[in-house]
Formats: structure tokens, C-alpha cells, sequence
């Protein structure tokens, strides 16, 4: 159930509208008897709102609780977004092998269980590679997957990773041009006029003898940046064969999303969300830099 303290005076349907409900799930909020206000059912759309208010807004009769498959958790959801904390080994979306082990697939399976007949789905904003975990954010119509990809590069969207070695310097810009062969490896390309510009900052939070923990503030979302942007420095994420990773220390790699940072598509309220490292990256030796 989410509750709301009403701040000035105004409509229900307009004060909803405008924290992410559709009119249509309003309407079927009402029909089910969950929106109350102060306490006491409401089935007026235009139910007058009064400064301290108090509007709850339930998904219908409880039942158990719905939960995503494969170890998704689901951080925040309303009717505009969800954002959850997607574990590493799974896909973002299907590929020519893997059509429902994903988070996609499960996403959308979810939401059929938890509201069943409605129709809602989500929509993809932007990916993150199988053995990467951490935050995603996906769209729950159309219109706010285009508002959120249109505004990507306003998102601050952040990581950890482990990489190997420690960078000479403890903060740093990584800037080129970033293009991808006919078998899907990103690398950079000076030459071409097809190659993406893209931008990766780093800082060094903590070193050890064999690795070091960086905090990455990606400034685009360019396929494969960070750690084709890591490998071009010498210092591959931990566990990447592919961009030159020789130690594979989690069996997985070392890079995980833990800040999103954004206005909401439809109130313009800042929303940010943080999840903690991976418990498994505890037992590397690594000690703090100084400043």
C-alpha cells in the first residue's frame, strides 16, 4: 500500500495523475475499493483533497505476495517505473538462445501475477551485460521508455568494480570513440566516423597487491564502456576474458551497478537508489587510498 500526506488543496484523480497513475488504473483502483482517503473508501474520481490528507492507495485484495523469479529484487515500483537489483548470470533481455531466463521475461511475469488481466508490461530503457549486477530501471509504457532514454546522459548511473592492478592515478577520464566488429567486440576507434563518443570516469577507493576497487561514473551508456575504457588503461575489470582479464577471482565480473540517479518521468521528483557491493567481493584483500 502506498500512503500520501496531501500538501495542498486540489483533486484526487489530479493529484494521482500526477504521482504516476493513469486515469484508466485510477478507474480500476476505484472499482476495487482501494483508494481511501483519511481512512474511509473513496469511489468519487473527483473527490475533493485538503492540505494534510492522508490518501492511501492499495493494489486490491492481499494475497501473497508476488515476487520475481531468479533472484531479481525489485527496489521500486509505481505505475510510471521499476527499478530493481538484477544478480549476475542473468540476461537483461532474451538472446537467439535464452528466451526466458532473463530479467526481462520475469519482469513481465510478475507483473501478470501481480495484476492479473490489466495488461501492464514493461519496457526496456538500457541493459546491463549477464555477469554485470546491480541496478536497472525499466519503463512501464511507451512514452516514459522514450522520456528516460532521451534523457540518459542526465542520469547518473555509477559502479563499482573490481579491476586488476591499480591505476598510476587515483582518479582519471577515460574519453574515445567506441565502435563494435562483426563478432560484437567494443573497442576503440580513432578513425572511424561510425565509432560512438563515449566518457568513463574513475577514482581509486581501495588497492591491494593484486586488485583494486574503483567507483565508475559513467557519463555515457555506450555497449561494453566501462570495461572496454578500463582494459585501454591496462587495468581490466576482474574476471573479463574478453577484454584482456587474466584472474577471475568471483567467477564472474567484477563490475556492479550501484547508484541511479533521476527525475521521475512524470512528477519530475528526484528519485535515487543505491544497493550495497556484492557480498562475495568482501573477501578480497584491499586496503583504502588516502587522499
Amino acid at each position: 500500500m502506498a500512503v500520501f500526506q496531501i500538501k495542498n488543496n486540489g483533486g484526487l484523480i489530479d493529484y494521482l495523475t500526477a504521482h504516476g497513475h493513469t486515469r484508466t488504473k485510477i478507474k480500476q483502483l476505484i472499482s476495487h475499493r482501494a483508494i481511501e482517503v483519511n481512512g474511509k473508501v473513496v469511489n468519487d474520481l473527483s473527490h475533493p483533497l485538503l492540505k494534510g490528507d492522508t490518501v492511501s492507495v492499495s493494489r486490491g485484495k492481499k494475497g501473497p505476495e508476488v515476487v520475481p523469479a531468479l533472484g531479481i529484487r525489485v527496489i521500486y515500483e509505481d505505475d510510471a517505473v521499476i527499478v530493481v537489483d538484477k544478480p549476475a548470470g542473468l540476461l537483461t533481455i532474451a538472446s537467439e538462445t535464452e528466451k526466458t531466463r532473463t530479467a526481462y521475461y520475469q519482469l513481465n511475469e510478475y507483473l501478470r501475477q501481480k495484476f492479473p488481466g490489466t495488461g501492464e508490461r514493461i519496457f526496456i530503457v538500457h541493459r546491463l551485460d549477464r555477469d554485470t549486477s546491480g541496478l536497472i530501471v525499466f519503463a512501464k509504457n511507451e512514452a516514459v521508455k522514450r522520456q528516460l532514454q532521451g534523457n540518459w546522459e542526465d542520469v547518473e548511473k555509477r559502479y563499482y568494480a573490481i579491476v586488476e592492478g591499480t591505476p598510476a592515478k587515483k582518479e582519471g577520464e577515460i574519453i574515445s570513440r567506441l565502435n563494435e566488429t562483426k563478432s560484437l567486440r567494443v573497442y576503440s576507434d580513432p578513425h572511424s566516423d561510425e565509432a560512438k563518443p563515449a566518457k568513463t570516469k574513475y577514482r581509486v577507493l581501495k588497492r591491494g597487491p593484486e586488485y583494486a576497487l574503483l567507483d565508475i561514473l559513467l557519463e555515457t551508456g555506450r555497449k561494453n564502456q566501462i570495461r572496454v575504457h578500463l582494459a585501454d588503461i591496462g587495468h581490466p575489470v576482474a574476471g573479463d576474458k574478453k577484454y584482456g582479464g587474466k584472474k577471475d577471482p568471483f567467477r564472474r565480473l567484477g563490475l556492479h551497478s550501484y547508484l541511479l540517479s533521476f527525475k521521475h518521468p512524470v512528477t519530475g521528483d528526484p528519485l535515487r537508489f543505491e544497493t550495497k557491493m556484492p557480498d562475495r567481493w568482501v573477501g578480497v584483500k584491499l586496503s583504502a587510498v588516502k587522499n
